[in-house]
């Protein structure tokens, strides 16, 4: 696919339809998701959505960081319906408010340029009326967890095991908060780490218990870390990968194949990062009258009306 310079049309994920009228008549016949949805209603959407994308990555660049998580985050929990943007309610915690949502932020806001691929996709989706923090472990996958866990969860959304490891190839880019990587350093050093990469992770992360109140974390690509490249695939298969779930991507033998096959070929992981992404993208989205179009982007119609 080769190696344009921005993920601009991931933003549509999040689009909510705010300011614009349904592109559905009532008596049309749903078309699910499809290429240029907003062609008829706002032709311009696209265009306006690119340059304010380029805008915000100009003055806050590790947007980008955030929006490949939120993707992943919306995505997989029971459908791509914008529910992480929702705010809590006095009843419901929302997604958002979970410590597994932890550095993400710039939710009503889109990707930016990291090298990567040229991914397009399909739009049309509607609004989720609801977002509730508790059903998040259903969904994702913990780094802790063991790479079956992983793949089985992976697996429930169409996402084969070469899918799985281009998608974590989003770990080239951003940074790992220490409170996820400490217990690979404390009280022992994990064997299992690159002897030559320890002592820059302990000068980032000194403390055991790290300070909540201080911003401390390690780079996951040092070598490039704006760039969304395949040099993931080396670091891990070097040792240097900082939460468990890179180490055991690149020691299970049921994915180790797919991870030394991305080290040598961008192209090849571009190739499964932009089909994950689709699959990612087109999980049970709610189209036609399903779900709702959101006057405001963070609350449902039904708190925003009454307010």
């Amino acid at each position: 696919m080769g190696t344009k310079a921005v993920f601009l049309l991931l933003a549509l994920l999040s689009f909510s339809a705010v300011s614009l009228r349904s592109a559905l008549a009532e008596n049309e016949e749903d078309p699910g998701l499809v290429m240029n949805f907003y062609k008829d209603t706002c032709p311009q959407a696209e265009d306006i959505i690119r340059e304010q994308v380029k805008l915000l990555y100009k003055r806050h660049k590790n947007t980008a960081f955030s929006w490949l998580r939120n993707i992943f985050h919306d995505c997989a929990v029971q459908s791509c319906d914008a529910s992480l943007l929702l705010d809590s309610t006095r009843k419901t915690l929302s997604e958002k408010e979970m410590d597994r949502s932890f550095g993400m932020r710039n939710f009503r806001d889109g990707v930016v340029a990291l090298g990567g691929p040229y991914i397009p996709l399909k739009t049309g989706r509607r609004d989720g009326r609801k977002s509730r923090a508790e059903i998040l472990e259903q969904y994702l996958p913990d780094h802790n967890d063991s790479m079956s866990v992983v793949l089985e969860r992976f697996a429930a959304i169409g996402i084969d095991a070469p899918g799985l490891v281009a998608l974590l190839g989003s770990h080239s880019v951003g940074r790992t908060h220490c409170v996820k990587l400490v217990h690979r350093l404390y009280p022992e050093v994990d064997p299992a780490l690159n002897p030559d990469h320890v002592p820059h992770m302990l000068h980032k992360c000194p403390d055991a218990i790290p300070d909540p109140k201080a911003v401390q974390y390690v780079r996951n690509d040092r070598g490039t870390p704006m760039v969304l490249d395949n040099n993931y695939y080396r670091n891990i298969l070097d040792n240097k990968g900082l939460m468990m779930v890179d180490h055991q991507l690149a020691t299970d033998k049921r994915t180790r194949p797919y991870v030394k096959k991305m080290a040598k070929s961008q192209d090849y992981f571009f190739k499964e990062f932009s089909r994950a992404i689709t699959l990612l993208s087109e999980n049970n989205p709610l189209t036609g009258t399903k779900g709702e179009i959101r006057k405001v982007c963070n609350l449902a119609n039904k708190l925003h009306d009454k307010s």
